[in-house]
């Protein structure tokens, strides 16, 4: 009796006690193989070849509108738009958002209140709802500050005109105050167009800056080349297709040549950046502890509900909702085609990043 109740008591032993001791080893140990000197080459070169990528990618939209084809008043462009859509809304979806529950979710973090409450569903909505009052504030704000200016300046030469009546012939000088009048009538019609594709520019940078940072410092403070090498390429790819969503927006967005620069080097830059903070930190940073997993959680929470709003609300319904897709089945195939392909190679890179 006395050895089969020592066998029963071995048995509970084994099955029961290896479990606190695998999560604390999750949380606390590392399971890579390390190589620092490796795992260094290797983010050198990632550096060099994310930051390629992404400014190839970001530049062609720009540089597209230069050929009819690609010109963002022309079918193909709609098409292209639509795969960059796919792009970042498979981004927000299956690269970010999964990550953020992961490591909210972790059980290197308190039960309370981590384990208590969904808190990536609730900061991804918090993040859709605040982009979408940022986005019709300014898209208020900007159409009022651009009317207004408008009609001063319609004021103005209306005043200059009328102190120059004498020398001009009345009949000319109506013709031009007509003139003058659809000029400005054009410029208020376009006008909310572009103010609002700006917007979109601005608020969809800045969804995709936070994520590539995060994603950066990752695998800058990796030591491991294992779990680097497929990174990189995946990476690499990642940066590309999110620059090409990105520099569509640009297009259209018709923003001056130096904005225009800016806003295409800051993105190019921002991985690199990630990468270079996480080399400078990774004999300190370690990606299991509490106040990394929480830092990363939040912030790509709030990343992933930017780019789902932005990718379904700003990008895509905004163009297949559009007059000119829906009278026209050949356009609306060929963009459904595209965003489907977009999101399809999106999503598998998501086997390795």
């Amino acid at each position: 009796m006395t050895n089969r109740k020592l066998a029963i008591l071995s048995s509970l032993i084994v099955v029961f006690v290896p479990a606190p001791v695998l999560a604390d080893c999750t949380c606390n140990g590392e399971t890579e193989q390390r190589n620092k000197s490796e795992a260094l080459k290797f983010k050198l070169v990632a550096i060099a070849a994310i930051l390629g990528a992404g400014g190839i990618g970001v530049s062609l939209p720009l540089l597209g509108r230069k050929f009819k084809p690609l010109r963002p008043e022309n079918d193909v462009f709609f098409m292209i738009k639509a795969f960059a859509a796919g792009v970042i809304l498979a981004t927000g979806f299956v690269h970010i958002l999964p990550d953020a529950f992961e490591t909210l979710t972790s059980p290197c973090l308190a039960g309370n209140p981590w384990g208590k409450f969904p808190f990536t569903g609730f900061i991804s909505m918090m993040a859709s709802i605040g982009t979408l009052v940022v986005d019709t504030v300014a898209t208020s704000f900007y159409e009022s500050s651009h009317l207004n200016k408008a009609k001063q300046v319609s004021v103005d030469e209306e005043a200059g005109d009328d102190e120059r009546a004498g020398q001009v012939h009345m009949h000319s000088h109506a013709a031009h105050s007509h003139a003058h009048g659809a000029d400005v009538s054009a410029q208020e019609t376009s006008l909310p167009d572009l103010v609002r594709q700006r917007i979109i520019s601005q608020v969809l940078e800045l969804g995709i800056v936070v994520h590539s940072v995060i994603i950066g410092i990752s695998l800058g403070a990796s030591k491991s080349p294992e779990t680097i090498k497929p990174l990189l390429a995946a990476l690499s790819f990642h940066q590309f297709f999110e620059g090409m969503g990105l520099g569509g927006c640009l297009s259209q967005a018709k923003f001056k040549s130096l904005t225009t620069t800016i806003m295409t080097v800051f993105f190019s830059l921002t991985t690199p950046f990630g990468i270079g903070v996480g080399i400078g930190i990774s004999s300190v940073y370690k990606d299991s502890s509490p106040t990394a997993l929480i830092v990363e959680g939040v912030f790509n929470s709030g990343s992933a509900g930017i780019l789902i709003y932005m990718a379904l609300v700003d990008l895509l319904a905004a163009d297949f909702m559009n007059p000119r897709m829906q009278s026209n089945v050949r356009l609306q195939l060929g963009a459904n085609v595209s965003l489907l392909l977009g999101a399809g190679c999106m999503s598998f890179l998501a086997k390795w990043a």
